[in-house]
Protein backbone atom coordinates (compact mmCIF):
# COMPACT_ATOMS: atom_id res chain seq x y z
CA UNK A 1 0.00 0.00 0.00
CA UNK A 2 2.96 2.35 0.36
CA UNK A 3 2.99 2.98 -3.39
CA UNK A 4 -0.27 4.98 -3.16
CA UNK A 5 -0.47 8.37 -1.52
CA UNK A 6 -3.76 10.24 -0.97
CA UNK A 7 -4.01 13.76 0.46
CA UNK A 8 -7.09 15.75 1.34
CA UNK A 9 -7.84 19.34 0.36
CA UNK A 10 -5.16 19.72 -2.32
CA UNK A 11 -7.56 20.39 -5.19
CA UNK A 12 -6.69 17.19 -7.07
CA UNK A 13 -9.35 14.46 -7.46
CA UNK A 14 -8.46 11.35 -5.49
CA UNK A 15 -8.69 9.06 -8.50
CA UNK A 16 -6.05 11.28 -10.15
CA UNK A 17 -3.87 10.95 -7.05
CA UNK A 18 -4.06 7.16 -7.36
CA UNK A 19 -3.00 7.37 -11.01
CA UNK A 20 -0.11 9.73 -10.24
CA UNK A 21 1.01 7.52 -7.36
CA UNK A 22 1.18 4.43 -9.58
CA UNK A 23 2.95 6.36 -12.34
CA UNK A 24 5.51 7.62 -9.83
CA UNK A 25 6.05 4.10 -8.45
CA UNK A 26 6.70 2.82 -11.99
CA UNK A 27 8.99 5.74 -12.79
CA UNK A 28 11.05 5.13 -9.63
CA UNK A 29 11.23 1.38 -10.19
CA UNK A 30 9.07 0.44 -7.21
CA UNK A 31 6.61 -1.18 -9.62
CA UNK A 32 7.84 -3.23 -12.58
CA UNK A 33 6.15 -5.14 -15.36
CA UNK A 34 4.12 -8.03 -13.96
CA UNK A 35 3.79 -6.63 -10.43
CA UNK A 36 0.38 -6.85 -8.82
CA UNK A 37 -1.34 -3.66 -7.69
CA UNK A 38 -3.14 -3.31 -4.37
CA UNK A 39 -6.68 -4.67 -4.70
CA UNK A 40 -9.59 -2.28 -5.11
CA UNK A 41 -10.98 -3.28 -1.71
CA UNK A 42 -7.66 -2.69 0.07
CA UNK A 43 -7.28 0.79 -1.43
CA UNK A 44 -10.88 1.61 -0.46
CA UNK A 45 -10.34 0.53 3.14
CA UNK A 46 -6.92 2.16 3.52
CA UNK A 47 -8.05 5.60 2.34
CA UNK A 48 -11.84 5.50 3.00
CA UNK A 49 -12.61 5.74 -0.70
CA UNK A 50 -15.56 4.48 -2.72
CA UNK A 51 -15.05 1.59 -5.12
CA UNK A 52 -16.05 3.88 -7.99
CA UNK A 53 -13.13 6.20 -7.23
CA UNK A 54 -10.56 3.40 -7.27
CA UNK A 55 -12.09 1.71 -10.31
CA UNK A 56 -12.04 5.02 -12.19
CA UNK A 57 -8.29 5.29 -11.59
CA UNK A 58 -7.57 1.68 -12.50
CA UNK A 59 -9.80 1.82 -15.59
CA UNK A 60 -7.97 4.89 -16.92
CA UNK A 61 -4.61 3.18 -16.43
CA UNK A 62 -6.03 0.09 -18.15
CA UNK A 63 -7.25 2.12 -21.14
CA UNK A 64 -3.79 3.65 -21.48
CA UNK A 65 -2.26 0.17 -21.57
CA UNK A 66 -0.30 0.61 -18.34
CA UNK A 67 -2.12 -2.08 -16.33
CA UNK A 68 -4.35 -5.04 -17.11
CA UNK A 69 -6.90 -7.06 -15.16
CA UNK A 70 -7.17 -10.80 -14.58
CA UNK A 71 -10.75 -11.59 -13.49
CA UNK A 72 -10.83 -12.89 -9.94
CA UNK A 73 -7.14 -12.17 -9.35
CA UNK A 74 -6.60 -8.43 -9.64
CA UNK A 75 -4.69 -5.78 -11.56
CA UNK A 76 -1.11 -6.08 -12.81
CA UNK A 77 1.46 -3.80 -14.43
CA UNK A 78 1.41 -4.34 -18.20
CA UNK A 79 3.73 -1.57 -19.41
CA UNK A 80 6.14 0.88 -17.82
CA UNK A 81 5.58 3.40 -20.66
CA UNK A 82 3.77 5.90 -18.45
CA UNK A 83 4.26 8.74 -20.95
CA UNK A 84 1.44 7.29 -23.10
CA UNK A 85 -1.42 9.71 -22.42
CA UNK A 86 -3.87 8.15 -24.87
CA UNK A 87 -4.19 4.69 -26.36
CA UNK A 88 -6.32 4.71 -29.50
CA UNK A 89 -8.12 1.83 -31.22
CA UNK A 90 -8.39 2.59 -34.95
CA UNK A 91 -10.57 0.25 -37.02
CA UNK A 92 -10.38 0.61 -40.82
CA UNK A 93 -12.21 -1.44 -43.44
CA UNK A 94 -9.11 -2.05 -45.59
CA UNK A 95 -5.76 -0.49 -46.36
CA UNK A 96 -5.53 1.47 -49.60
CA UNK A 97 -3.87 4.69 -50.65
CA UNK A 98 -6.81 6.82 -49.43
CA UNK A 99 -6.87 5.21 -45.98
CA UNK A 100 -3.10 5.54 -45.82
CA UNK A 101 -3.45 9.29 -46.39
CA UNK A 102 -5.98 9.52 -43.53
CA UNK A 103 -3.77 7.43 -41.25
CA UNK A 104 -0.55 9.34 -41.97
CA UNK A 105 -2.29 12.69 -41.53
CA UNK A 106 -3.82 11.51 -38.25
CA UNK A 107 -0.44 10.36 -36.91
CA UNK A 108 1.17 13.63 -37.99
CA UNK A 109 -1.40 15.75 -36.15
CA UNK A 110 -2.15 13.66 -33.05
CA UNK A 111 1.15 14.57 -31.41
CA UNK A 112 3.45 12.60 -29.14
CA UNK A 113 2.64 10.36 -26.18
CA UNK A 114 -0.21 8.71 -28.08
CA UNK A 115 -0.28 5.03 -29.03
CA UNK A 116 -2.39 4.16 -32.09
CA UNK A 117 -3.26 0.50 -32.72
CA UNK A 118 -4.73 -0.06 -36.19
CA UNK A 119 -6.98 -2.99 -37.16
CA UNK A 120 -8.90 -4.00 -40.33
CA UNK A 121 -12.30 -5.70 -40.59
CA UNK A 122 -12.16 -6.25 -44.40
CA UNK A 123 -15.95 -5.77 -44.69
CA UNK A 124 -16.53 -8.90 -42.58
CA UNK A 125 -19.23 -8.47 -39.90
CA UNK A 126 -17.90 -11.29 -37.71
CA UNK A 127 -14.39 -9.88 -37.76
CA UNK A 128 -15.79 -6.41 -37.02
CA UNK A 129 -17.73 -7.61 -33.98
CA UNK A 130 -14.82 -9.65 -32.61
CA UNK A 131 -12.40 -6.75 -32.87
CA UNK A 132 -14.86 -4.45 -31.09
CA UNK A 133 -15.52 -7.00 -28.36
CA UNK A 134 -11.83 -7.78 -27.80
CA UNK A 135 -10.86 -4.11 -27.60
CA UNK A 136 -13.64 -2.97 -25.27
CA UNK A 137 -12.23 -1.36 -22.13
CA UNK A 138 -8.63 -1.36 -23.30
CA UNK A 139 -8.44 2.06 -25.02
CA UNK A 140 -9.07 5.72 -24.28
CA UNK A 141 -10.60 6.31 -27.74
CA UNK A 142 -12.25 4.09 -30.35
CA UNK A 143 -12.21 5.34 -33.94
CA UNK A 144 -14.51 3.17 -36.04
CA UNK A 145 -14.94 2.97 -39.82
CA UNK A 146 -18.25 1.07 -40.17
CA UNK A 147 -18.52 1.50 -43.98
CA UNK A 148 -21.84 0.07 -45.19
CA UNK A 149 -21.89 -3.00 -42.92
CA UNK A 150 -25.25 -3.94 -41.43
CA UNK A 151 -26.04 -5.39 -38.01
CA UNK A 152 -23.06 -3.74 -36.30
CA UNK A 153 -24.63 -0.82 -34.46
CA UNK A 154 -25.31 -2.83 -31.30
CA UNK A 155 -21.64 -3.83 -31.17
CA UNK A 156 -20.50 -0.22 -31.42
CA UNK A 157 -22.97 0.78 -28.69
CA UNK A 158 -21.24 -1.60 -26.24
CA UNK A 159 -18.25 0.76 -26.27
CA UNK A 160 -18.07 3.78 -23.91
CA UNK A 161 -20.27 6.30 -25.70
CA UNK A 162 -18.01 9.26 -24.88
CA UNK A 163 -14.93 7.53 -26.28
CA UNK A 164 -16.20 6.63 -29.79
CA UNK A 165 -15.65 8.56 -33.04
CA UNK A 166 -17.15 7.38 -36.36
CA UNK A 167 -14.94 7.79 -39.44
CA UNK A 168 -15.71 8.16 -43.18
CA UNK A 169 -19.33 6.88 -43.28
CA UNK A 170 -22.11 7.38 -40.77
CA UNK A 171 -25.89 6.91 -40.69
CA UNK A 172 -28.94 7.75 -38.59
CA UNK A 173 -28.35 4.75 -36.29
CA UNK A 174 -24.99 6.22 -35.30
CA UNK A 175 -26.12 9.82 -34.81
CA UNK A 176 -25.32 9.82 -31.06
CA UNK A 177 -21.60 9.44 -31.87
CA UNK A 178 -19.34 12.24 -33.10
CA UNK A 179 -18.05 11.70 -36.64
CA UNK A 180 -15.90 13.01 -39.45
CA UNK A 181 -17.51 11.66 -42.59
CA UNK A 182 -18.10 11.92 -46.33
CA UNK A 183 -21.57 12.70 -47.66
CA UNK A 184 -21.29 10.54 -50.76
CA UNK A 185 -24.80 11.29 -52.04
CA UNK A 186 -24.22 15.03 -51.86
CA UNK A 187 -20.59 14.84 -53.04
CA UNK A 188 -21.28 13.02 -56.29
CA UNK A 189 -24.37 15.12 -57.02
CA UNK A 190 -22.53 18.42 -56.49
CA UNK A 191 -19.42 17.15 -58.28
CA UNK A 192 -21.46 16.31 -61.38
CA UNK A 193 -23.25 19.65 -61.09
CA UNK A 194 -19.92 21.51 -61.22
CA UNK A 195 -18.98 19.60 -64.36
CA UNK A 196 -22.44 19.80 -65.93
CA UNK A 197 -21.39 22.04 -68.83
CA UNK A 198 -18.74 19.50 -69.83
CA UNK A 199 -21.10 16.53 -69.35
CA UNK A 200 -23.53 17.81 -71.98
CA UNK A 201 -21.30 16.61 -74.83
CA UNK A 202 -21.69 12.98 -73.75
CA UNK A 203 -24.55 10.73 -74.87
CA UNK A 204 -24.77 8.60 -71.74
CA UNK A 205 -23.39 8.64 -68.17
CA UNK A 206 -22.42 5.20 -66.87
CA UNK A 207 -21.71 4.49 -63.20
CA UNK A 208 -19.64 1.35 -62.57
CA UNK A 209 -20.97 0.36 -59.17
CA UNK A 210 -20.07 -3.13 -57.84
CA UNK A 211 -22.12 -2.38 -54.71
CA UNK A 212 -20.05 -4.40 -52.23
CA UNK A 213 -17.67 -1.81 -50.79
CA UNK A 214 -19.14 1.32 -52.33
CA UNK A 215 -21.36 3.64 -50.24
CA UNK A 216 -25.04 3.39 -51.32
CA UNK A 217 -25.31 7.19 -51.27
CA UNK A 218 -23.00 7.36 -54.25
CA UNK A 219 -25.52 5.48 -56.42
CA UNK A 220 -28.46 7.51 -55.09
CA UNK A 221 -26.71 10.81 -55.79
CA UNK A 222 -25.78 9.73 -59.32
CA UNK A 223 -29.34 8.65 -60.17
CA UNK A 224 -30.80 11.85 -58.71
CA UNK A 225 -28.49 14.06 -60.77
CA UNK A 226 -29.21 12.20 -64.03
CA UNK A 227 -32.97 12.28 -63.43
CA UNK A 228 -33.02 15.93 -62.34
CA UNK A 229 -31.12 17.14 -65.43
CA UNK A 230 -32.37 14.67 -68.03
CA UNK A 231 -29.15 12.74 -68.69
CA UNK A 232 -29.40 9.28 -70.20
CA UNK A 233 -27.68 6.96 -67.72
CA UNK A 234 -26.88 3.39 -66.80
CA UNK A 235 -25.52 1.61 -63.73
CA UNK A 236 -23.41 -1.51 -64.24
CA UNK A 237 -21.75 -3.74 -61.64
CA UNK A 238 -18.40 -4.10 -63.44
CA UNK A 239 -16.62 -3.47 -66.73
CA UNK A 240 -15.83 -7.10 -67.52
CA UNK A 241 -16.92 -8.07 -71.06
CA UNK A 242 -17.93 -4.46 -71.73
CA UNK A 243 -16.92 -2.34 -74.71
CA UNK A 244 -16.61 1.42 -74.67
CA UNK A 245 -19.26 3.12 -76.79
CA UNK A 246 -18.31 6.40 -78.40
CA UNK A 247 -19.84 9.31 -76.51
CA UNK A 248 -20.14 7.53 -73.15
CA UNK A 249 -18.84 8.96 -69.88
CA UNK A 250 -17.82 6.54 -67.12
CA UNK A 251 -18.00 7.41 -63.43
CA UNK A 252 -15.68 4.92 -61.71
CA UNK A 253 -15.39 4.45 -57.92
CA UNK A 254 -12.92 1.52 -58.04
CA UNK A 255 -9.44 1.88 -59.52
CA UNK A 256 -9.48 -1.72 -60.81
CA UNK A 257 -12.37 -0.78 -63.10
CA UNK A 258 -10.56 2.44 -64.04
CA UNK A 259 -7.62 0.37 -65.29
CA UNK A 260 -9.90 -1.93 -67.31
CA UNK A 261 -11.60 1.02 -69.02
CA UNK A 262 -8.28 2.67 -69.90
CA UNK A 263 -6.85 -0.62 -71.22
CA UNK A 264 -9.96 -1.15 -73.37
CA UNK A 265 -9.61 2.36 -74.80
CA UNK A 266 -5.90 1.91 -75.56
CA UNK A 267 -6.60 -1.36 -77.35
CA UNK A 268 -9.13 0.39 -79.60
CA UNK A 269 -7.04 3.59 -79.93
CA UNK A 270 -9.85 5.73 -78.46
CA UNK A 271 -8.94 9.20 -77.25
CA UNK A 272 -9.89 9.93 -73.67
CA UNK A 273 -11.74 13.21 -73.25
CA UNK A 274 -12.86 13.23 -76.90
CA UNK A 275 -14.19 9.81 -77.89
CA UNK A 276 -15.33 9.03 -74.35
CA UNK A 277 -14.87 10.42 -70.84
CA UNK A 278 -13.94 9.34 -67.31
CA UNK A 279 -14.60 10.72 -63.85
CA UNK A 280 -12.80 8.69 -61.18
CA UNK A 281 -13.65 8.70 -57.49
CA UNK A 282 -10.94 9.57 -54.92
CA UNK A 283 -7.87 11.63 -55.77
CA UNK A 284 -4.40 10.05 -55.95
CA UNK A 285 -1.09 11.52 -57.20
CA UNK A 286 -1.05 9.06 -60.11
CA UNK A 287 -4.34 10.36 -61.49
CA UNK A 288 -2.72 13.73 -62.12
CA UNK A 289 -0.60 12.19 -64.88
CA UNK A 290 -2.24 8.85 -65.82
CA UNK A 291 -3.80 8.90 -69.33
CA UNK A 292 -2.85 12.58 -69.57
CA UNK A 293 -4.88 13.45 -66.47
CA UNK A 294 -7.93 11.80 -64.85
CA UNK A 295 -10.78 13.96 -63.56
CA UNK A 296 -11.78 13.07 -60.00
CA UNK A 297 -14.49 13.68 -57.43
CA UNK A 298 -12.73 13.43 -54.10
CA UNK A 299 -12.79 14.41 -50.47
CA UNK A 300 -9.59 15.74 -48.88
CA UNK A 301 -8.22 12.71 -47.03
CA UNK A 302 -5.37 14.60 -45.38
CA UNK A 303 -7.86 17.12 -43.99
CA UNK A 304 -10.00 14.25 -42.72
CA UNK A 305 -7.04 12.90 -40.76
CA UNK A 306 -6.27 16.35 -39.33
CA UNK A 307 -9.87 16.94 -38.23
CA UNK A 308 -9.94 13.46 -36.69
CA UNK A 309 -6.85 14.31 -34.61
CA UNK A 310 -8.47 17.58 -33.52
CA UNK A 311 -11.58 15.71 -32.43
CA UNK A 312 -9.49 13.42 -30.22
CA UNK A 313 -7.26 16.12 -28.75
CA UNK A 314 -9.97 18.75 -28.22
CA UNK A 315 -12.85 16.44 -27.28
CA UNK A 316 -15.02 17.66 -30.19
CA UNK A 317 -18.44 15.97 -30.10
CA UNK A 318 -19.85 17.10 -33.45
CA UNK A 319 -20.69 15.28 -36.67
CA UNK A 320 -18.48 16.99 -39.24
CA UNK A 321 -18.96 16.63 -43.00
CA UNK A 322 -15.61 16.60 -44.80
CA UNK A 323 -15.50 18.71 -47.95
CA UNK A 324 -15.36 17.26 -51.47
CA UNK A 325 -14.37 18.75 -54.81
CA UNK A 326 -14.44 18.09 -58.55
CA UNK A 327 -10.88 18.22 -59.93
CA UNK A 328 -11.17 18.68 -63.72
CA UNK A 329 -8.50 17.21 -66.00
CA UNK A 330 -8.28 16.05 -69.62
CA UNK A 331 -10.44 12.93 -69.13
CA UNK A 332 -13.52 15.21 -69.01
Amino acid sequence: MNIISIQNNIGLPKYKQIILSIEKAIEEGNLVKGDRLPSVNKVCLAFSLSRDTVLLAYDELKKRGIIYAIPGKGYYVKSIEITIAQKIFLLFDELNIFKEDIYNSFLKNIGKNVQVDIFFHHFNVKVFKKLINDSNGNYTKYIIMPTNLTDIVDSIKTLPVNDVIILDQTNSDLKLFPAIYQNHQKDIYEGLMKGKSRLSKYKKLILIFPGFREPPGMKIGFESFCQDYGFDYEIISDFNNQTIVLGDLYIIPQDRDLLLVIENAMGRKLKLGEDFGIISYNETPLKKIAANGITTISTNFEMMGKILADMVLKGIKEQIENKSALIVRNSL
